[in-house]
């Protein structure tokens, strides 16, 4: 049942897989300096308690950590490293949200999606140029990940999510904040914080409804991420 997605999301097999993500993925400690290689031993001794709060809707997200990466391009791109044990709780969440919101998906998206990738993207543009288009409109959406409207996009997220507890704990991590290099702590007011796992799933979402107006206009077009 939807209201119960959050007993799916703490269920064995999800806890497992996420668990099993977020060590292969490894990455950066967070704030509070856990390495992924730590979690396991730290569910082991905290994963029930973890869990109750979970049901209960009592499980509050830290501020992500914030870090500046060199962009291929000059500049930088903001990158939020959330918390070890705030990784793996995002991905419980995207593994059970993900199949409900994948079907439902344009085509024409090819970010972080299953068995989707930027090469996809490349191909479909190439089969578009062989087929008599000719003209490109390259398009970026200038810092779309700091500037998504978050009541837009719960919006969005609650017509398919139904369990109040899950709803409320996206809102948590999309105003939890993050650390600057200097300590400082800033709140969140907008913005969907890259370098967590439901941020990308969160991103699709939002975007969805580009990628359907495009389609209503009869405007070909390939997605990857904001670009």
């Amino acid at each position: 049942m939807q209201e119960a997605m959050m007993e799916t999301a703490v269920g064995a097999a999800n806890w497992e897989a996420a668990l099993s993500a977020v060590e292969r993925n490894a990455g950066a400690p967070g704030p509070d300096g856990m390495k992924a290689r730590e979690l396991r031993e730290h569910l082991a001794k905290h994963g029930e308690g973890i869990k109750a709060k979970l049901l209960k809707s009592s499980f509050k997200p830290s501020a992500a950590r914030r870090k500046e990466i060199p962009k291929p391009s000059g500049g930088t791109r903001p990158l939020s490293i959330p918390n070890v044990l705030d990784r793996f709780v995002q991905q419980l969440l995207h593994q059970v949200m993900q199949p409900l919101f994948e079907p439902h998906f344009s085509e024409s998206s090819h970010g972080f999606r299953p068995g989707r990738s930027a090469h996809g993207a490349i191909e479909a543009a190439q089969r578009q140029a062989r087929e008599g288009r000719d003209w490109v409109v390259d398009m970026d959406i200038t810092k779309f990940f700091d500037q998504v409207n978050h009541d837009i996009l719960m919006t969005q997220v609650s017509r398919v999510v139904k369990d109040k507890r899950v709803l409320q704990l996206i809102g948590r991590f999309l105003r939890a904040g993050i650390v600057l290099p200097d300590g400082c702590r800033v709140s969140s007011a907008e913005g969907t914080p890259q370098g967590g796992p439901l941020s990308p799933l969160l991103a699709n979402i939002y975007l969805d409804k580009l990628d359907k107006e495009l389609e209503r206009r009869g405007l070909k077009h390939d997605r990857y991420a904001d670009d």
